[in-house]
């Protein structure tokens, strides 16, 4: 179980953050790997794993993603970049939207120092079955990012492994990138992001116990919180769609925030009213899709004031989605 630069690699079949995860011999079994960080996974990143749908149906094969555990941007700089997604959420919109089975989260430290060649023939080949791989056109790998698109092409038709270089997806002339949707989240524009993503930003999380703000003013509200290292996006209340661990899904009108009229200090908190429901949504595990930004943060007089808004906020989300 041990990768070529000695740290053990694990595979991720479920989304649960934090969970003891059973250790697989992953080379018994031939896969087609989508290779690159899918922060995000947006329509570019879509373009790979589509194609490695389309391969591993062709050729029976286990349709696979390779990413990393860390940004290779702030490894390589030293500046941190926020990430999209946490790690689970990649994996499960990686499943949930283009079928991929199984995802391999590399250290990217320990990937950094690998020659570029036995990153292809011990690791992909060798390790992880690798019959076919799937590559963007900008995908640099190994020592000091030696491996390049056209040497992973080379080497792979020596090793009798099929690769496709996906060229770079562009959307009314803007390429699709990672970078320019962070910018938009940030911004709170989630209807554009939702376009470049092909699917709602989502956060997903355990319920936790909040300041009970909800009960105060006298609705059912669910809070989260963005794990450290993930983008928040900009601060305001969105239309949201709320799935449950059923399989069910509710609107919910959702304030991201540090709450100003409830004086909650500094902290970021994410507080879902769901529309429509009740019941006791504590421990469950529960994904959040962010749709439309209604409203900046403001301070309210009163909590009747902010009462008042929350239910107009409510009632534009009911709107948004009897029109989506």
């Amino acid at each position: 179980g041990q990768g070529p630069a000695g740290d053990r690699q694990e595979l991720f079949p479920g989304v649960t953050p934090g969970e003891e995860r059973e250790w697989i011999p992953l080379s018994e079994t031939k896969r087609a790997i989508a290779l690159g960080f899918f922060d995000g996974v947006h329509m570019g990143h879509g373009a790979l794993l589509r194609r490695v749908g389309e391969v591993s149906a062709q050729k029976g094969l286990i349709p696979t993603a390779f990413t990393f555990d860390a940004h290779p941007g702030s490894r390589i700089t030293g500046a941190v970049t926020p990430l999209i997604n946490a790690p689970a959420d990649r994996a499960d919109l990686m499943r949930r939207l283009y079928g991929i089975r199984e995802v391999i989260v590399a250290h990217f430290d320990s990937m950094m120092r690998m020659d570029w060649r036995d990153f292809v023939t011990e690791y992909l080949v060798k390790e992880h079955g690798a019959a076919h791989v799937v590559a963007g056109h900008d995908f640099h790998f190994g020592y000091k990012g030696e491996g390049n698109p056209q040497r992973l092409r080379e080497l792979c038709e020596a090793q009798g492994v099929g690769c496709d270089i996906i060229p770079k997806v562009e959307m009314e002339g803007i390429t699709v990138s990672s970078t320019y949707i962070r910018t938009l989240i940030a911004q709170g524009e989630m209807e554009r992001a939702m376009e470049f993503l092909g699917h709602p930003h989502v956060l997903t999380d355990r319920v936790g116990h909040g300041k009970k703000l909800g009960s105060t003013l006298g609705f059912p509200t669910v809070n989260l919180r963005f794990p450290e290292g993930v983008l928040v996006p900009a601060h305001g209340v969105y239309a949201t769609r709320v799935w449950f661990e059923n399989g069910d899904s509710r609107p919910a009108v959702t304030n991201i925030g540090v709450r100003p009229t409830v004086d909650d200090g500094d902290r970021v908190s994410v507080e879902g009213y769901i529309l429509d429901f009740s019941g006791d949504l504590y421990g469950q595990t529960i994904r959040m899709e962010f749709y439309k930004k209604l409203r900046g943060e403001r301070r309210f007089p009163t909590l009747e004031a902010l009462r008042e808004e929350v239910m107009r906020n409510a009632q534009e989300t009911r709107e948004f989605f009897h029109a989506v």
